[in-house]
């Protein structure tokens, strides 16, 4: 059962009723999303695949909401520095942090979340607000950082302006992807929706689906089935794969090679369910095992990075499946053999400068109103 904090007070969302949530709102609000890990199925959900991903309580972003007289995006006092020690120092954060932050972030869904408003007849109250953020999230890491603080903010605003209710569910994944691409962010589905969702889901994005529905069909599962698992990542990543990838327009050409190594891609994230549903462990880490060669087989080692390519080429020493979490920076991994072998696991990151941490999958995000307008039966 998916929980708020409300002015600085714990309440459940299904039981609070829209008018204390609208109360509350008033006096400020906070919501958080969760850092996702890739399980099966990635990079397909770009290609009309589909995916099997979770959210993380490792690593989350936080957005607060208050009301202000004026709209006010507060730049974050150490991902939006503007004041440096000097030349050299600001080079060199450019360089390991890139030249952007998390305000554009905030800015980019406040326009989408207000054309849709405008667009699909939603009207919203005149009041000002006051939005600031906070992360964990690791930079470049794959774990979906920026997409978490879009996924928080977007939350903000359906309760402050009380329309959680007049958006689906299904679409505030596009929301937020439609939020990224207003700033060149390229990106699929996946990890907006994991984020939304929370949890453990199933994700489908044909063609079928997405041309009919405006969504793909994306089916939540008890997080319960999932095997002790574990997040692999470099503290500071020196070649996370500089390469462009020309993948996308050989696709886009009709490459029989990345059309059947897509498809290849997407199946194993169906197959994957099916190894949670009857808890078949060893299918699920050779299935893991395959998303990662089959990645490697069409991108190519340049275009992964040396480093992300070592990640998991350490856990596969040990005996341990592991693949990316996205698109690189973080790997995570399912050590079949039990509590020694991921003894080996840590000994082996450690050695090799790897910070490595078990992970912890982020219950559901979602009120039990909103699991039942899924179809989804609550108790």
């Amino acid at each position: 059962m998916a929980t708020a904090r409300l002015g600085g007070s714990l309440c459940n969302q299904s039981s609070c009723g829209r008018k204390e949530m609208a109360a509350a709102a008033e006096m400020g609000l906070e919501r958080r999303a969760y850092a996702r890990v890739g399980l099966l199925g990635n990079p397909s959900d770009v290609y009309g695949g589909r995916a099997l991903s979770f959210a993380i309580a490792n690593f989350s972003a936080t957005v607060r909401l208050r009301p202000s007289a004026e709209l006010l995006i507060q730049p974050h006092p150490h991902h939006d520095l503007v004041a440096f020690p000097s030349l050299p120092h600001l080079v060199s954060r450019l360089q390991s942090e890139g030249y952007y932050g998390g305000v554009r972030l905030l800015m980019a869904i406040c326009k989408v979340f207000y054309n849709h408003c405008i667009q699909n007849n939603i009207s919203l109250k005149a009041e000002n607000f006051t939005l600031a953020y906070e992360t964990n999230i690791p930079r470049q890491a794959g774990l979906s950082g920026s997409s978490a603080i879009v996924c928080a903010a977007l939350s903000c605003l359906l309760d402050f302006y009380d329309v959680r209710h007049l958006i689906k569910v299904e679409l505030r994944p596009s929301l937020i992807l439609d939020a990224e691409k207003e700033l060149g962010i390229v990106a699929g589905l996946q990890d907006r929706v994991a984020q939304v969702y929370g949890g453990l889901v199933y994700m489908d994005f044909s063609k079928e689906h997405m041309d009919m529905l405006g969504h793909g069909i994306y089916r939540p599962l008890d997080v319960n089935l999932l095997p002790p698992l574990y997040l692999i990542y470099a503290e500071n990543p020196s070649d996370s794969g500089k390469v462009h990838s020309t993948v996308r327009q050989r696709w886009l050409s009709g490459d029989e090679f990345i059309i059947s190594g897509m498809k290849e891609v997407a199946q194993l994230a169906l197959d994957g369910r099916r190894a949670l549903l009857q808890k078949d462990y060893d299918e699920l880490g050779r299935l893991m095992n395959r998303n990662f060669d089959l990645r490697r087989e069409m991108f190519g080692d340049d275009v992964l990075g040396s480093v992300n390519i070592k990640m998991v080429e350490v856990a596969r020493g040990v005996g341990a499946s592991s693949k990316f979490t996205g698109s690189g920076g973080a790997v995570v991994a399912l050590c079949p053999d039990g509590e020694a072998q991921v003894e080996l696991l840590h000994k082996a990151c450690q050695e090799a400068g790897f910070v490595v941490q078990q992970v912890k999958v982020a219950p559901s995000a979602l009120s039990d109103e909103e699991l039942t307008s899924l179809g989804v039966l609550t108790s």
